[in-house]
């Protein structure tokens, strides 16, 4: 399991700016005509027209695409009333999954309001403001009628994630394992162990797929719950059971299901043996379950799981449903999120489980066995798939139940809609470090002695993605260790100074590698005190399945040693290194950035294969422009020539590859000016993502400009062509850099080393 270092949380959150959210201008902002279009006197235009027509504030204004995490911090998972304040951080991370996973604009409110009628007072004067509310962590009784009467007042989308999220989740997982194991679900016995918002929402929502209340016995921290129960809501004595049972003991024979949504080790796993055939547990406590899967599998073969944890099969995260629910509901301007929505959402999620599994999915998650059947009752959190599949499936439910103001024609045009509202390539890194889980490597690291990469080799080791090597002073490295709180266990550290027998066999194998080269057994035996060369022969020879350097060196001192001791992939003449810039409309690829100083044509041949091959490692459609500064011939001189015959030249020795130039940058990005100027261009549809320069000076200015004036993510540089992963960090990478290059490197090293 992920181990969370408390300064570490803190610092992630107090780092400028502090917090996780925070309001970007969505137009120009630079001319005296642009501010006084934004406000005075031009804003009064909008303002007269939303006077006389409500409905145009989703026409003038953000509204349309805004939704609220509202909290007074009552029940925080895991952590309980600790007020409106201590809950905004929570707060703050739903308003990012909303943003991550669906395109959704959010503002998090928290409220220092704990009584109910005043609670839904202020909620609903805050209807003109958003498109829908999500209710977050608000304590049990009062959270059913706060949201029961919201939702009557109210004429905007409303849900309460906690109750309904979750059963969402649960009832699709419910209905495809009770098809796997053949049950019917108005058969099955069920028992809950928990009272809480969820519970009763799962429970609703059961009794409305074809659950038997009669079948069904709930138990809470004061036990079961019965008609002579007193301290429960009117909701949760709806599920006060008459059968002849005092205890978890009796309530567990021959039942089907088990729903856990109460507390860690709350059921001994000797009552397991007690239920029926292919019994279904969902244990979804978190961080603990109420029974440890290992432990339940152990005991029953028959069984089939789910928790809240994603470390095992069939997790049931509420990421799944709403920022898809709400996307729905929201383009279709529903007036709220109804049964009929719920319910829609659930049969979306359990029919895309059957759905076959994409490529990226399983690489996502190292397991090409991902497939409808006890292990994948879901989806899983990271599958593209889930915005078109739920989102309109939703939004079909609003129109067909007469909640939808704004009901879609053109359902095609709709999924393009999402797709780019989202852009399904910003998962890519998540997508990366999922797959690099599933089979960790051991990823060499040169310059150990530094923070950065001690920081970074902690992140790795806890999160499963590598298993760290550090080359450098042993004392040294644990002195930077205990300085900042760093835990490095698990992590080996070789000091290549006390490697005496190793550096001598290494350094006979480089010195029969460079001989006829010019290096004598002596050169070779001093540079294997070098770590740069030392952590270039461990992957050479297998101890090491790739290698990060560069942090504290210049790159073409930091490419050298691997160069000579690994060399590039057969048939590969030169490397080259390519910039992936994560923007919001997708991931951009950029392409020679760092080492090939001004190739020639047909070099620039050789760097096109190289590049395209590797946006396709990072799941996308290569479009490749060849950048000058003249378009299509308008210019002359060597460059632009250089960069036509280049594109002639890749043309014709890659012809599926989509490819076109020469172009300028600008040109090359804008499908506007291609169709405008240059319809003729195979690129003029989407406009290029892959961008080759002409030299290392543009395709290196180029990044670093975007990426300090931008704001953009930038990972790289990412080396292609050598025979085994290597890759040179830039200059002063940051952590995260770092944390990034390594998990490149270690799918790269699943993959043969073949895939860069």
């Amino acid at each position: 399991m992920l181990k969370i270092n408390k300064q570490d949380a803190l610092n992630y959150h107090s780092q400028e700016p502090a917090g996780k959210l925070e309001v970007v201008p969505t137009k120009p902002m630079s001319t005296q005509l642009d501010l006084a279009l934004a406000y005075s006197p031009g804003v009064a235009e909008p303002c007269k027209a939303i006077a006389e027509n409500p409905d145009d504030v989703y026409k003038y204004t953000a509204k349309g695409n805004l939704v609220a995490v509202i909290s007074n911090g009552t029940a925080v998972l895991g952590l309980g009333n600790i007020g409106p304040a201590a809950s905004k951080p929570v707060m703050e991370g739903k308003g990012v999954l909303f943003k991550k996973f669906a395109g959704i604009d959010c503002f998090d409110i928290e409220i220092d309001c704990t009584d109910p009628d005043e609670f839904i007072r202020i909620v609903k004067s805050l209807e003109p403001t958003f498109g829908g509310i999500n209710l977050e962590d608000i304590k049990a009784p009062e959270c059913f009628r706060i949201e029961t009467e919201l939702r009557e007042k109210m004429n905007i989308p409303l849900m309460h994630d906690d109750q309904h999220g979750t059963a969402i989740i649960t009832s699709a997982a419910l209905l495809n394992a009770l098809e796997i194991v053949g049950k019917k679900i108005d058969e099955v016995k069920l028992v809950v162990s928990g009272a809480g918002a969820a519970a009763v929402s799962c429970l609703r929502l059961y009794l409305a797929l074809g659950l038997k209340k009669e079948n069904v016995v709930v138990f809470d921290k004061d036990g079961l719950i019965h008609e002579r129960r007193t301290n429960l809501a009117p909701i949760q004595m709806q599920f006060a059971t008459t059968r002849a049972v005092n205890n978890l003991e009796e309530a567990m024979e021959g039942a089907d299901v088990f729903l856990g949504l109460s507390a860690a080790n709350v059921l001994p796993a000797g009552l397991l043996l007690k239920m029926a055939d292919n019994p279904i547990v969902f244990a979804l406590a978190n961080p603990d379950p109420e029974v440890s899967y290992q432990l339940a599998m152990a005991t029953r073969d028959d069984l089939v799981m789910a928790t809240g944890r994603s470390d095992h099969p069939n997790q049931v995260n509420n990421v799944l449903g709403f920022p898809y629910i709400f996307r729905g509901a929201l383009d279709v301007r529903a007036t709220e999120i109804n049964e009929a929505m719920k319910l829609a959402a659930v049969h979306a999620l359990a029919h895309l489980s059957k759905e076959p599994v994409p490529d990226m999915v399983n690489k996502a998650y190292g397991d090409n066995t991902l497939a409808f059947g006890r292990n994948y009752l879901i989806p899983k959190p990271l599958d593209p798939r889930l915005i078109t599949s739920i989102s309109p499936a939703v939004a079909k439910a609003a129109m067909e139940s007469g909640v939808a103001r704004l009901p879609i024609e053109d359902w095609n045009a709709y999924e393009d809609q999402l797709r780019a509202r989202l852009g399904v390539n910003q998962k890519l890194m998540n997508r990366l470090t999922s797959a690099a889980r599933a089979n960790p490597k051991r990823v060499v690291f040169a310059e150990a002695d530094n923070y950065k990469i001690l920081k970074a080799a902690q992140i790795l080791q806890d999160e499963g993605i590598c298993t760290p090597i550090l080359l450098g002073p042993q004392e040294k490295i644990e002195s930077i260790a205990r300085e900042n709180s760093l835990d490095l266990d698990g992590c080996e550290i070789i000091n290549i100074l006390k490697q005496d027998a190793k550096r001598d066999e290494y350094a006979n194998l480089l010195y029969q590698k460079r001989q006829r080269r010019g290096m004598t057994l002596y050169e070779g035996r001093r540079l294997m005190r070098e770590r740069n060369y030392y952590a270039a022969m461990m992957v050479e020879t297998g101890e090491a399945d790739a290698c990060i350097t560069g942090l504290t060196k210049d790159y073409g001192k930091s490419i050298i040693p691997s160069l000579q001791v690994i060399g590039t992939e057969d048939g590969v003449r030169r490397v080259a290194s390519m910039y992936i810039i994560q923007h919001k409309k997708g991931p951009y690829f950029f392409a020679d950035t760092t080492v090939n100083i001004n190739p020639t044509a047909e070099e620039m041949v050789e760097i096109i294969g190289l590049t395209a091959r590797a946006v396709r490692f990072f799941d996308a459609v290569p479009r490749v422009a060849v950048i000058s500064y003249s378009n299509f011939g308008s210019n002359a001189g060597p460059l632009p020539e250089k960069t036509r015959r280049a594109t002639e030249l890749a043309k014709q020795r890659f012809p599926d590859l989509l490819i076109d130039g020469e172009m300028q940058a600008n040109v090359a990005l804008s499908p506007q000016l291609l169709q405008e100027h240059y319809g003729f261009s195979p690129l003029a549809e989407k406009g290029a993502n892959t961008l080759i320069f002409p030299n290392v000076e543009s395709g290196n200015i180029a990044y670093k400009v975007l990426q300090e004036i931008s704001g953009t993510e930038v990972i790289g540089p990412v080396l292609m062509g050598m025979r085994k992963p290597v890759h040179i960090l830039q200059l002063g990478a940051s952590v995260r850099d770092i944390v990034n290059m390594a998990s490149i490197a270690v799918v790269d090293a699943q993959m043969g080393g073949k895939a860069l």
